[in-house]
């Protein structure tokens, strides 16, 4: 068998320079070149005299070399072009600043060109493209289906296509197959060295449109075994510590002034049968903007700290952190929970903070990632909550576990994610879904406006404002931008203070200090600002019943997700709410994207929305998610293999939990070649 782990220097005609050059396209191994998959293909395997294509059409034709000429129009230019014999007919074949071509193509030389036809001359022209010598009936880069692939500089098609077929042709039967038996079978694809050959140099479309099917199951196929795997971990360690049958849960229900709804009801259930479970709680908590995620949060951390057990909320922001400590501390405080916030800001009493928890007297810690420092130590933590969790990166999360032994770990976000999507990046966790919103929650009226339109927004502030109501004017961005021509915030502030003349207007950006931004959030809460011009910090956690206007500026600049995030901070009370999105959209996409939030409310339509517009890796960002690079699968499109995938995994894990048969020592060795991140990261939910 190849050793397929050998470097690509060895290969004839590599080295060590073009090693390098290969190495920036992620070409290190031969594994690495022939999983190096073709982005696209020509079919140039439809062979016409050139008199038979249009002005424009991109051809493939063949003839023999009869002279050749040279011109030089100006400096720097080159124009060589051979005459070319088809049939009864001439043409010339056209190459720029490539003089070399003259002696490498003598008169005699049978040729198969592929270019652009120009009809412009009298005698028809291809600038040519690609082109081969004619040897036998079959070319490489002509005259078939040919690839092309994602290309770094230095390194040309021709030049990648040979190296693959010389290498496919030397070790493309050498390379085993590692699905397991049957998987292929039952989806009537491809084993792996035929697939290879297809892939990269297909007999025809249908053959090629096989072994992409292959390589889209097989790269699903490999991650939800990976998810599997680590379920199978999580479940088979036994936690270090247990929830006792305390009541303060009881009496916090009891303190609430309002009735959990159904849904709360039942996602409650189903964390706290986690929680009181052997095994660590491993779940994911979904809930649209305003469905109620925070009460639930804080019966699990009330939970635990009736327990006499320590808990942990992560939040991506110090804004929401500190909306998040002073929910909780309003709900758990009362009864005798001592919560406590940390974030990078937190100076005054922070020694005295870190000794609390390191003792196990604060049993509640609320904090951003300041939680993950070195000098953050727990007493006893059991309960980890992430929220917004798709903002913070694997090694952050794992880091926090790792203040507790087995912690049970809740993972919320209030981004909604379409069925597809979670089972690709949260196969691994048990999901709950508040599918219901708290009674009394209004519909929220949604338009767009023009920048020329701006004045109708101004007056609905100021109607608003006058029934004692509150608006945000959100902008994205801090200060003006040379690269980006938008309306930044403090800009913003100051024509609408004059606009807005006789109200209170306030602003909030990242960039103020933390004890500067407290002060403005306890105005508005308070009611003492009526209009708050802010950047994007606010667009999760921020909680104000009585503002009823969100105008969002610029509103084309947004993502879906952040625009219905944004939409989400008002309509929290019982009075009539507005979005009004300011803009002139000019891409399809945005316009596209605005058009949804005027037609629904309902997050998860909206995500779906979202991962159409946008793609998998756009929705919430490949590195922070952990969502891999897919070379061909696709999450959108490819909805019934990720079915089909996580189907195959559960059927093979059923049988050999952790992969250790000899039959999947292959496959494992596969699994852990493409993630490694799971192998090194094995405890991380």
């Amino acid at each position: 068998m190849a050793d397929l782990n050998k470097p690509v220097q060895f290969l004839k005609g590599v080295g060590p320079r073009r090693a390098k050059q290969l190495e920036r396209m992620g070409i290190f191994t031969l594994w690495d070149l022939l999983y190096h998959f073709p982005r696209e293909y020509q079919d140039r395997s439809i062979i016409r005299p050139v008199h038979t294509f249009a002005h424009g059409d991109i051809a493939t034709v063949k003839g023999t070399v009869l002279a050749s000429q040279e011109t030089k129009p100006r400096r720097g230019l080159i124009i060589t072009k051979l005459v070319l014999q088809e049939g009864g007919g001439t043409f010339y074949a056209v190459w720029f600043n490539q003089p070399y071509i003259r002696k490498q193509y003598p008169p005699g030389k049978k040729l198969l060109i592929t270019g652009k036809v120009d009809r412009g001359f009298g005698v028809p022209q291809v600038h040519v493209t690609d082109h081969e010598v004619l040897e036998g009936d079959e070319g490489l880069h002509s005259g078939r289906i040919v690839p092309i692939y994602p290309l770094s500089e230095n390194i040309s098609q021709r030049f990648l296509r040979t190296l693959l077929k010389t290498t496919l042709d030397q070790i493309g039967s050498q390379v085993q197959e590692f699905l397991p038996d049957g998987l292929l079978d039952r989806y009537n694809l491809p084993c792996l060295p035929e697939a290879l050959q297809e892939i990269h140099f297909p007999h025809n479309t249908s053959s090629c449109e096989r072994a992409r099917k292959r390589f889209i199951l097989e790269e699903l196929f490999l991650f939800q075994l990976g998810l599997g795997l680590q379920r199978n971990r999580n479940i088979k360690k036994a936690k270090k510590h247990k929830y006792m049958k305390e009541s303060l849960t009881g009496m916090l229900l009891k303190n609430l002034p309002f009735r959990l709804t159904p849904a709360q009801q039942r996602v409650w259930q189903e964390i706290e049968s986690d929680l009181v479970g052997p095994y660590p709680m491993n779940r994911l908590l979904q809930g649209d903007v305003g469905a109620g995620k925070t009460v639930v949060a804080a019966l699990a951390l009330c939970k635990a700290a009736g327990s006499g057990l320590q808990s942990a909320l992560m939040a991506p922001t110090e804004l929401l952190a500190e909306q998040h400590a002073k929910s909780i501390m309003g709900l758990l405080t009362p009864l005798g929970i001592r919560v406590a916030l940390l974030t990078g800001s937190t100076r005054r009493g922070r020694k005295q903070l870190l000794e609390g928890v390191a003792g196990g007297e604060i049993q509640v810690v609320i904090g951003t990632h300041a939680l993950i420092q070195g000098e953050v130590e727990f007493k006893n933590l059991a309960l980890v909550v992430v929220d917004e969790q798709h903002r913070f990166g694997v090694r952050q999360r794992a880091a926090l576990q790792d203040k507790g032994i087995t912690p049970d770990v809740l993972v919320m976000t209030a981004t909604p994610i379409p069925r597809t999507l979670a089972l690709t990046l949260y196969g691994d966790l048990d999901v709950s879904v508040i599918d219901q919103m708290p009674p009394g929650r209004q519909s929220i009226k949604t338009h767009l406006l023009s920048l020329a339109q701006a004045g109708k927004a101004v007056g609905l502030i100021k109607q608003q404002a006058d029934q004692g109501r509150q608006a945000y004017v959100v902008c994205p961005l801090v200060e003006e931008s040379e690269k980006i021509d938008t309306q930044a915030a403090i800009e913003l502030y100051e024509r609408l203070k004059k606009a807005l003349s006789g109200y209170t207007v306030g602003l909030l950006h990242g960039r103020m200090k933390s004890t500067d931004k407290e002060t403005v959030m306890d105005g508005f809460r308070r009611g003492d600002i009526d209009v708050l011009v802010s950047t994007t910090v606010i667009e999760v956690g921020v909680d104000v019943p009585n503002a009823t206007v969100m105008v969002i500026w610029d509103a084309q600049r947004f993502g879906l997700a952040q625009l219905h995030q944004l939409r989400g901070r008002v309509g929290r009370g019982s009075h009539q709410s507005y979005c009004i999105m300011v803009g002139d959209p000019v891409t399809r996409e945005a316009k596209e994207r605005l058009a949804a939030m005027c037609r629904t409310q309902d997050g998860f339509a909206l995500a779906e929305e979202d991962l159409k517009l946008r793609g998998p890796g756009e929705f919430f960002g490949t590195r922070q998610s952990g969502l891999p690079d897919f070379k061909m699968a696709n999450l959108v499109r490819d909805s019934r293999e990720i079915e089909q995938a996580k189907r195959e995994a559960e059927r093979l894990l059923k049988e050999d939990p952790y992969l250790l048969q000899p039959q999947n020592k292959l496959l494992f060795e596969q699994f852990a070649r493409r993630f490694p991140d799971f192998i090194k990261y094995s405890d991380v939910s």
